[in-house]
């Protein structure tokens, strides 16, 4: 007969995680105990390992994950056909503050960045070319092509990023591309950037520099397509000029303070709070310590641990800010006539992942048990070290554009069940088991796996913590780097003219 171990996460859990698939009939082991299953039940999926009865809540983290929709013995499969979501629409939130403290003061680190004219550190010496409207995307991967050939070995390259975005837009859409665009201008792992419009556009460029405010004319070029009899050409030039700014930039010695890095997750399984976010929330505690800057977004992932995030804000501003983070997007659900928590997608649920309480339970342990010391609109860059909650969708290429737009040099991409995707700044791919990271070795750069594997939590997150560092000074590279897998896309909510 089949036996298999299972994780038993909190003291409090009724339910554990089995770490391989088991059949009817099986044994199922943790902590000493022993329970048979009473049907198949897939890796990653939840056992019930006491009696249950129905409307009794299901707990899994130490908290409620739902409650039973029908009354199950020890050794039943517990997942979407008998547990149901406990969450309501809008809800009010008191204010019980759980500060994290460091203990004791952390050695300084470093690593080898770019420090910038304005002050920012960058991790890459890019040249990227940023398009006011989606009309010159052709242009731009045509100049960024041959620039890469002209100018190869000068800078870490030169990059394209598509869009369809810039026209036929109004309002609140209209300025969510502007404020996103202008992040990527802004961002220092760019060390020259060329502006590339049409000249028709609603974004058109002499709009587009009213968002973006002063900038560094040796930094920053500007092309009009429409304005000039040779786009190609002149884009070349002005690239030439950026390529010769940006290679005059060395990597000198900087403080880990200057980093600042996204937390994502994406194609989560039953085991991404349990080794990969985790292990992602403990390097986030670790930079913060070292006065750095993690940022944490993908909203609707936040339902059902919300409250877990505001009582570490820092004080009542930021809890207040946090509420309006929560209650907007949920306004935003219902002005659209969505079911607040249909989620998780089907994928999180193949992988074992029954409600939205579960998966952000599992989410929100990417940020660590560190403090929130602010809350950042959509578009918003960072303006205080520590942990910062940003505004924006759990869609994968959506967030990680936010998270770069914010000012992440580099982020953090935990994920089950894999994805190639990749945000203009490197995106560092964490497997949360093993089976993932031998399988999709052109993905995954970091394997979070080895901690079922027998590692224990806190070697592998030492490990993580080494690499990052590594990664920031240029001696390692991420998959999405080497693939050349670089995406954007913004966020939308109105019409299309």
């Amino acid at each position: 007969m089949d036996k298999v171990k299972a994780l038993k996460i909190h003291p409090k859990d009724n339910v554990a995680v089995v770490l391989q698939e088991i059949k009817k009939g099986g044994t199922v082991e943790f902590e000493g105990k022993f329970i048979s299953t009473l049907e198949d039940i897939p890796a990653g999926h939840k056992v019930a390992i006491t009696d249950i009865s129905e409307s009794d809540n299901i707990i899994k983290y130490g908290f409620p994950i739902g409650h039973a929709t029908s009354s199950m013995t020890a050794g039943r499969h517990v997942h979407t056909h008998n547990l149901s979501t406990n969450l309501g629409e809008l809800l009010e939130y008191n204010y019980s503050p759980e500060l994290f403290a460091c203990g004791r003061t952390a050695e300084p680190d470093s690593f080898q960045g770019y420090r910038r004219q304005d002050g920012k550190v960058g991790i890459r010496n890019e040249i990227w070319i940023v398009n006011t409207v989606g009309c010159v995307n052709k242009t731009s991967e045509l100049l960024a092509s041959e620039a890469n050939t002209r100018f190869k070995g000068i800078v870490d390259g030169v990059y394209a990023f598509p869009h369809p975005y810039g026209c036929s837009q109004m309002g609140e859409d209209q300025e969510n591309t502007q404020k996103i665009l202008a992040g990527m201008v802004m961002h220092p792992n760019a060390g020259g950037v060329l502006v590339l419009g049409l000249g028709c556009e609603n974004n058109n460029v002499d709009e587009f520099k009213k968002i973006l405010g002063r900038y560094d004319s040796k930094r920053v070029k500007v092309l009009a397509a429409q304005e000039t009899e040779d786009e190609f050409e002149e884009g070349l030039k002005l690239i030439s000029q950026l390529v010769e700014y940006a290679g005059s930039f060395r990597r000198t010695l900087q403080p880990l303070s200057k980093l600042i890095v996204g937390l994502k997750c994406g194609g989560s399984d039953a085991f991404s709070g349990i080794t990969a976010n985790p292990l992602v929330g403990m390097f986030s505690d670790k930079l913060l310590c070292q006065g750095g800057t993690t940022i944490l977004t993908e909203v609707p992932e936040m339902f059902g641990a919300e409250t877990l995030l505001m009582n570490r804000c820092m004080n009542e501003k930021v809890f207040n800010d946090t509420v309006r983070l929560i209650n907007n997007f949920k306004d935003y659900y219902i002005q659209h006539k969505q079911v607040i928590y249909d989620n998780p997608s089907p994928g999180n649920k193949k992988g074992g992942i029954s409600t939205l309480e579960e998966k952000s339970l599992g989410c929100t342990q990417k940020g660590g048990t560190g403090n929130v010391t602010s809350v950042l609109e959509y578009g918003e860059q960072v303006r205080e070290r520590g942990l910062n909650l940003l505004q924006g969708p759990g869609n994968d290429i959506v967030a990680v554009t936010a998270l770069m737009a914010a000012g992440a040099q580099l982020i953090l991409f935990t994920t089950g069940r894999g994805t190639p995707l990749g945000a203009p700044v490197p995106t560092v791919k964490i497997s949360t088991n093993t089976e993932l990271s031998d399988r999709k070795k052109n993905w995954i750069d970091f394997n979070a796996g080895k901690i079922l594997n027998g590692s224990s939590m806190s070697q592998v997150a030492e490990d993580m913590y080494h690499y990052v560092i590594k990664l920031a000074s240029g001696e390692l590279f991420t998959k999405n780097e080497e693939n050349g897998y670089r995406e954007i896309a913004i966020f939308k909510n109105g019409v299309t003219l």
